[in-house]
C-alpha cells in the first residue's frame, strides 16, 4: 500500500490579492454553529480561545471590524508564544492584519454585545497549521506542536528535616493550588485532592524516592500516566541573612524521566508565601520550556524508522493509524505490510528518534527497541509502562 499521510511544507504566504479576498471572507462561527471553515480536530493546538474584544468606534459596524482584527492579532501572538521558546519571544515575526486574516481558518463568536458605537465579544480563533509553520519557518524560529499528557503534581515540602505532602502545614502545596490556570500551556497540571485515598496511595518519602508502584497507583486515581514530584525546601542563607528556596522537579511515567533543579534567593523582607509563589511560577515556566525544548520540530533533520505494530483487532490498527496521522513530527507513513497479527510500518520523521518516541508517548503509542527492532504498541490509559 502507498503513503497514508504526507506533510507538504509551504514556502511562502499567499499572494497579496488573494490575501485581500481572504480578509473579506474569513469564516465565522456564531453561537457555536459553523458558518464556514473545515479545521480538523488534530489542529486543536492552533486554536486560541477566550480572546476578549471591546472596541468603541463611530459606528457599530466599524467597531466590529476593528474588534475582529484586534482579536485575530492578539490570538496570533498568544499562539506564537504558546509554541515557541521564551528566548525567541522578542524576535517573533510581525504580520499585518491582512496577512493574519489569511492565516485564520475560522472564528467563533460568543457573548456578543453590540450598541450603536461599541462591540464586545469573546472569540475563539482557529489558525491554519501550515500557514503558521510557514510564518515561523521564514523567520527562522523553531517551534513545537506536541502537547504533554496531563501531569499529576505531588508537592513535597521539607521543614527542619521533616517532609510534608498531605499533612499540614504544607504551604508549598497551597502555592501550587493557587497557581492560576494557563489556557496556553502545553503542559496541563493536575493537583490531587489530598483525601484519605491519596494519603493511603503514597507518602512524601515514597514520592521523593520515586516508588514506581505507588506513583502508578495514585496516577490511576486521576486517570493520568505521568506524575511530577516537586520538592521544595526553605533555608536561611546565614551569611547574607536572606531566605533561599531550593526546588527540584522530577517527572515519572511513560514519557520518560525529567529532572529540573534550581534555587531562588529571596529578600530579607520577603514573606514565605510570596517566595513560594515565585518558586511555583518559575518551576512551571521551567517545566514548560523544557518540554518545548525536548519537542521542537527540526525540519532540517529527517530520520527513517521501521517498526512492527502488534495487533489484536482491526480496531487496533485504525486507532494506531489515526494517532500517527495527527503526529506533527511524522512527515510520511508507509504501510509495508499488514496481517491479522501485526502491521509493518516505515516512519519518516523530523528530528531525532528520541523526539519521535516522546511525541508518540503523548498519544498512547509506546515505541521502543526490543532485541534490536523497533516495536510500537498501543497502550491503554493508566496501564503500566
Amino acid at each position: 500500500m502507498g503513503v497514508v499521510d504526507r506533510f507538504v511544507r509551504r514556502g511562502a504566504l499567499e499572494k497579496r490579492m488573494h490575501i485581500i479576498r481572504r480578509l473579506a471572507s474569513v469564516a465565522l462561527v456564531v453561537g457555536g454553529v459553523a458558518l464556514g471553515g473545515d479545521g480538523a480536530a488534530s489542529d486543536d493546538l492552533f486554536t486560541v480561545s477566550g480572546v476578549v474584544v471591546d472596541v468603541t468606534a463611530e459606528a457599530a459596524a466599524s467597531a466590529r471590524t476593528t474588534a475582529l482584527a484586534e482579536g485575530q492579532r492578539g490570538a496570533l501572538d498568544r499562539l506564537l508564544r504558546r509554541i515557541t521558546l521564551r528566548r525567541d519571544y522578542a524576535n517573533l515575526p510581525a504580520a499585518d492584519d491582512i496577512d493574519i486574516a489569511t492565516m485564520v481558518q475560522d472564528i467563533s463568536v460568543e457573548e456578543e454585545r453590540v450598541s450603536s458605537v461599541r462591540y464586545l465579544a469573546n472569540l475563539t480563533v482557529r489558525f491554519k497549521r501550515e500557514a503558521v509553520r510557514a510564518l515561523l519557518d521564514d523567520a527562522g524560529i523553531p517551534h513545537t506542536e506536541t502537547r504533554s499528557k496531563p501531569l499529576l503534581v505531588l508537592p513535597v515540602y521539607e521543614v527542619a528535616g521533616a517532609f510534608f505532602l498531605w499533612d499540614a502545614p504544607n504551604p508549598w502545596r497551597q502555592a501550587w493550588s493557587d497557581l492560576p490556570a494557563n489556557p496556553d500551556s502545553l503542559v496541563q497540571l493536575v493537583l490531587p485532592r489530598g483525601d484519605l485515598a491519596d494519603v493511603a496511595a503514597i507518602g512524601a518519602r515514597q514520592a521523593l524516592a520515586g516508588d514506581a508502584s505507588q506513583l502508578r497507583a495514585i496516577a490511576r486515581r486521576y486517570q493520568v500516566e505521568d506524575t511530577l514530584v516537586v520538592y521544595a525546601a526553605m533555608v536561611v542563607d546565614l551569611a547574607n541573612n536572606v531566605p533561599r528556596l531550593h526546588i527540584g522537579l522530577q517527572r515519572f511515567g511513560p514519557s520518560g524521566e525529567t529532572t529540573l533543579v534550581e534555587a531562588i534567593v529571596g529578600d530579607v523582607r520577603d514573606q514565605v508565601s510570596a517566595l513560594l509563589a515565585t518558586g511555583v511560577r518559575q518551576a512551571q515556566e521551567g517545566l514548560e520550556e523544557r518540554w518545548k525544548q525536548d519537542t521542537l520540530l527540526r525540519f532540517d533533520v529527517e530520520g527513517r524508522l521501521s517498526a512492527r505494530v502488534p495487533l489484536n483487532t482491526l480496531a487496533d490498527w485504525l486507532a494506531v493509524r489515526e494517532r500517527l496521522r495527527v503526529t506533527a513530527i511524522i512527515r510520511e507513513i508507509e504501510l509495508a505490510a499488514i496481517s491479522r497479527a501485526d502491521a509493518r510500518l516505515v516512519l519518516h520523521y523530523f528530528g531525532a528518534a528520541e523526539q519521535l518516541v516522546l511525541s508518540l508517548a503523548q498519544l498512547d503509542l509506546d515505541l521502543r527497541e526490543e532485541e534490536g527492532f523497533w516495536v510500537m504498541r498501543l497502550r491503554g490509559l493508566g496501564s503500566a509502562p
